[in-house]
């Protein structure tokens, strides 16, 4: 049974206002010579085009945006958060037009446009909500207690380069732009030319909330023209993206011996244990797999069921996997949108292809839908993929998922980790003690527990990102802002200096600095 295909509106709806897209593409620092096309991944038509930028583009746009942020790191906290604190009020009030614009240059269904939106708007407000006390000076403990006094000051790196991916373009550009610009930095920004539409568009409404202009500058090109100068003018990098491209950003950068952040690619398992609720889980495992068309650095490619649940499970998700609707309409009508490249399109199909022609089972889906869509593929689940496949180990990235059985828990645990990824995983269970503790066995940067992925990574307070070749560094929390801060210690010492006083001779001096080491343990002041 192929999935269900939602009826699609018409041609009108997928358009952008032609004055709409000349505003949001005037932001981008070009000089006009060169542009391209972005097509709909609905459709295949042209949506917009866009200036490209040079080389000599994205220096301009360094120099503009080390000049704003000389003045911008002068301000106080409470001054450079007050944009983010009306950005959440801002994007409620205009959120159809912004999840039409994501919808229409990644291809995505509306209600996974809507986790866009909502990371936005919450991880925006929590870094305002909380700038001035991470940024604070903070009194540190002295070498000599009440004779030396010290501080912990953040100052902005400077500028920072920022490349956003494709997939979650609004989200992976403006919701870790926010805390570098909240930190004191300017940005300059690379967007994947094909979504860069969404990321303009906030721009464009955060300079009409008070945003200096030039302190978020926008660069639009193929890496090989406008990357060597992107990361040579900045003083931090940001990255997101495949785990190929981190490796290329952490050797560019390190003759320099700048700093940066990597949050790259996934081989995400699943863990379904004997005891889980089966409809729960099925459920569950469905967004997990399939929301944004597998498109999602954190969704579940590898799903691990145990034995005593397998034959209800399996059936059950492969059920609700035929009935999940695939449709282009800018409503909430669809379960499930289109990928957003050919080359994902070209990806999945021949990781596919591959597994069944080597002896993988295919339960649900397998197959294009063109006639939805050029870019739609079924929700895939497929049963029967054995180490020599490609779709084993290798990132799908894509509507595709492959399940296993397994007999203990010391099994499960083994092969969630037999990956050289460690980014996210999901754990299933009624006994929720249990399940913690699994998650603890599991080499991933985020675990959730009977959620797929957004229990963890919507928990701005605590941090999310890779272990092994997942990822460098972390977003959210505390560390999400502070990356991009250099911390420098002030101390100052009083009364006493740190060497012998007066006629006391070294050796003196240095019983009585030993002694002093006991004595401040005892009464616990150190």
């Amino acid at each position: 049974m192929a999935s269900p295909t939602v009826p699609a509106k018409g041609a009108a709806e997928h358009t952008l206002p032609s004055t709409l897209i000349d505003r949001l593409v005037s932001h981008i620092a070009s000089d006009g010579a060169d542009a391209a096309t972005i097509p709909s991944p609905f459709t295949g038509e042209p949506l917009a085009t866009v200036p490209l930028s040079s080389a000599g583009d994205v220096r301009k746009a360094h120099d503009r945006a080390r000049e704003a942020q000389r003045a911008w790191a002068a301000r106080p906290v409470a001054e450079r958060v007050k944009p983010f604190l009306r950005l959440a009020d801002a994007l409620v009030d205009r959120r159809a037009e912004i999840l039409d614009i994501i919808q229409l240059e990644t291809g995505k269904a509306r209600r996974h446009a809507m986790e866009e939106f909502l990371d936005v708007a919450l991880c925006s407000l929590y870094y305002a909500r909380r700038a001035g006390r991470l940024l604070k000076p903070r009194r540190r403990q002295g070498m000599m207690p009440g004779l030396t006094r010290v501080q912990e000051l953040r100052h902005p790196k400077g500028v920072v380069a920022l490349i956003a991916p494709w997939n979650y373009p609004f989200a992976l550009g403006a919701s870790d732009i926010a805390p570098a610009l909240m930190a004191g930095n300017a940005v300059v920004h690379k967007p994947d030319t094909q979504t860069c539409l969404s990321s303009l568009w906030v721009l464009d409404l955060l300079v009409a909330l008070g945003l200096p202009r030039d302190l978020w500058q926008v660069v639009v090109g193929d890496p090989s023209e406008i990357g060597d100068p992107l990361i040579e003018g900045a003083d931090y990098v940001s990255f997101t993206g495949s785990t190929r491209g981190g490796k290329a950003i952490a050797e560019k950068v390190a003759p320099r011996l700048v700093g940066y952040s990597l949050e790259l690619g996934g081989k995400n398992p699943m863990i379904v244990m004997a005891d889980a609720d089966v409809e729960r889980t099925a459920r569950g495992a469905v967004r997990a797999c399939f929301t944004n068309a597998g498109q999602l650095c954190i969704s579940v490619e590898r799903l691990y069921v145990h034995e005593d649940v397998y034959d209800r499970f399996v059936p059950r998700m492969v059920e609700l996997a035929k009935r999940m609707r695939l449709g282009t309409g800018l409503d909430f009508g669809a379960d499930m949108g289109s990928l957003t490249y050919p080359r994902q399109l070209e990806a999945v199909t021949r990781h596919v292809d591959q597994a069944v022609k080597e002896g993988a089972t295919v339960l649900a889906g397998g197959r294009a839908r063109p006639d939805i869509g050029p870019l739609f593929y079924e929700p895939t689940i497929l049963a029967d993929v054995t180490r020599d496949m490609d779709l084993c180990a290798n990132e799908t990235f894509g509507p595709v998922v492959a399940v296993y059985k397994y007999r203990d828990e010391d099994e499960a645990i083994a092969r969630a980790n037999d990956t050289p990824y460690g980014l996210n995983a999901s754990v299933w269970t009624k006994d929720v003690a249990r399940g913690r503790r699994v998650a603890a066995r599991i080499q991933a940067g985020t675990v959730n527990v009977n959620d797929g992925y957004g229990a963890a990574y919507a928990s701005y307070d605590a941090p999310m990102g890779g272990m092994k070749q997942s990822g460098v560094g972390r977003r959210h929390g505390a560390e999400g802002l502070l990356k991009f801060t250099e911390a420098q210690t002030v101390a100052s010492q009083h009364l006493i200096d740190l060497e012998p006083p007066g006629a006391i001779g070294y050796d003196t001096f240095a019983d009585l600095m030993a002694t002093g080491i006991k004595v401040m343990k005892k009464l616990r002041i150190k």
